[in-house]
């Protein structure tokens, strides 16, 4: 039984629909290997809980060194016989637009894992993961039959091809926050390619990567040539990434451990690893802005957005002093809308952390901030704690130093620390004053201005005037320790694809 009160019967729907899922042991955790779900090498498996009331959804394949080996093997196997890699374009392109087609006719039973697994609100799992991670695989297919080689313009005694090539077997190892998404962002184009994948997702949520495999055996996709290996990251992750028959190794997760990828690669065969990693990105309000109450809306509604866990997230609200007290207010008053609750509820906006783990560290973030005198003036407790779910107030903290740790590390969840400056200079040497590189927001009515702070902004996208406005032909990725290469548009391509250049001597020319 549900622990959250009845509410709309939209909502009896979904809980009716995960207690008959669960129940009826309909979810199958097992790996999927060669075109088959298949149990682990040694038997190990662990079990999958529900941040939203803590309840076994079932249990899942510990996948581990043998389980790795066996998945790269057959990956190696379809890429080196071309059942994949050597149809034409236009073939790849019809298997992957299938399969964004049974994407969107499976998108409730997506939608439903996805919450289950991670805790998001079901009206998000509908409206932004299935459909997004669709078109991503739509778009790349749709784009393949359309990339042209190239001819050098070289002396006229030689001809000089240039072709891109799939690069072989690509290790992909995406986090938990979006497990569809992210998953979506290295299939699509590194299968598109003619690559072979082997996947690894999250522990934490590894159940619609299993589901996608399933579905895109059924859209026409070789076996073999996507594999999906679920476990930990000291185990199967480590072991993918230390692979020497993986070519590539996409990677989505924190800096930390995107440091260990590169280590790892030195370590076997120097495989490419393209890393995008964590952000503490800077939403940026001059008091020049046309509507501080927008800015104020749409701060709340992006960092709130997925609990906060989100890697792009502005967790860092910079704000000119003339204008914070205002800023700030109309904040605090945001965050009463989006009080967290049951995320089977297509009300609901706000839903659970992903697990205990995650709610104990932004606890300990909140009280970090604290000791180290930030002000709390919103939220700053566990929420909905009867429910055996991972719930936490949106929280806001204001006289936020840039020096503290609540604004040079990672949270993850739904808090905001807002720091206030004299002028554009300090804006932007604080916002530029982490680690960090992914996004940034500039909120400026003088167009002068609002270009200037663009461009001396270390990040891969900078918003002027908006946040999070996006689209798959837009680049996505960080500068500094936010990562390297570029997820989604033509640019993904070049992370899965190795370019040789064929100089054929013509005689007598």
């Amino acid at each position: 039984m549900s622990a959250f009160a009845p509410t709309s019967p939209q909502a009896c729907i979904w809980r009716d629909r995960a207690e008959a899922l669960i129940a009826e042991h309909r979810i199958d955790g097992r790996a999927f290997i060669n075109g088959q779900r298949v149990s682990s090498l040694g038997g190990a498996t662990f079990d999958c809980l529900s941040p939203i009331d803590g309840r076994l959804l079932g249990v899942v394949a510990r996948g581990e060194r043998a389980d790795v080996d066996a998945a790269v093997s057959v990956a190696r196997q379809a890429f080196d016989d071309g059942r994949w890699a050597r149809q034409p374009p236009a073939e790849r392109k019809r298997v992957l637009q299938r399969l964004a087609e049974l994407m969107i006719q499976h998108k409730d039973e997506l939608a439903l894992l996805e919450t289950l697994d991670m805790g998001k609100p079901i009206q998000y799992s509908l409206s932004v993961d299935v459909p997004l991670a669709a078109r991503c695989i739509n778009w790349f297919g749709e784009a393949i039959d359309k990339i042209y080689d190239e001819i050098a313009p070289t002396p006229h005694t030689a001809l000089a091809l240039i072709q891109r090539e799939p690069i072989g077997v690509v290790g992909a190892i995406v986090p938990w926050n979006y497990p569809m998404l992210m998953a979506a962002w290295k299939l699509g184009p590194a299968l598109a390619c003619g690559n072979s994948v082997v996947l690894k997702p999250s522990e934490k949520s590894p159940l619609t990567a299993l589901k996608l495999a399933e579905l895109a055996i059924k859209a026409g996709l070789p076996e073999g040539v996507f594999n999906v290996v679920p476990g930990y990251g000291h185990e199967a992750g480590e072991a993918l990434a230390l692979h020497m028959d993986v070519d590539a190794l996409g990677f989505t997760g924190s800096t930390r451990v995107g440091r260990k990828m590169l280590e790892y690669a030195g370590q076997s065969n120097l495989k490419r690893v393209f890393n995008e990693l964590g952000g503490k990105s800077a939403f940026v309000v001059f008091d020049d802005t046309d509507s501080v109450e927008r800015a104020a809306d749409t701060v709340a509604g992006s960092l709130f957005f997925n609990q906060g866990e989100s890697c792009n997230a502005p967790s860092r609200l910079l704000v000119h002093e003339s204008i914070a007290d205002e800023m700030v207010a109309r904040i605090v008053a945001q965050s009463s809308a989006y009080q967290p609750a049951d995320p089977l509820d297509p009300s609901t906006v706000m839903g659970a952390l992903v697990d205990e783990g995650q709610l104990r560290s932004v606890l300990g973030y909140i009280d970090v901030g604290t000791q180290q005198g930030a002000r709390c003036v919103a939220g700053g407790a566990q929420a909905l704690a009867d429910t055996g779910g991972f719930y936490v107030q949106p929280t806001v903290f204001d006289r936020v130093d840039n020096s503290m740790k609540i604004a040079q590390e990672e949270i993850f969840g739904p808090v905001l620390s807002v720091i206030r400056f004299k002028d554009e200079a300090e804006a932007i040497r604080l916002a530029n004053g982490t680690p960090y590189g992914l996004q940034a927001s500039v909120w400026s009515q003088h167009i002068d201005r609002a270009h200037r702070v663009a461009r001396a902004l270390k990040a891969g996208t900078v918003h002027v005037n908006q946040y999070d406005e996006d689209d798959i032909t837009v680049p996505f990725g960080g500068f500094k320790q936010s990562g390297n290469g570029r997820d989604k548009s033509l640019h993904a391509l070049d992370k899965y694809t190795e370019l040789k250049t064929t100089w054929i001597r013509i005689n007598g020319a």
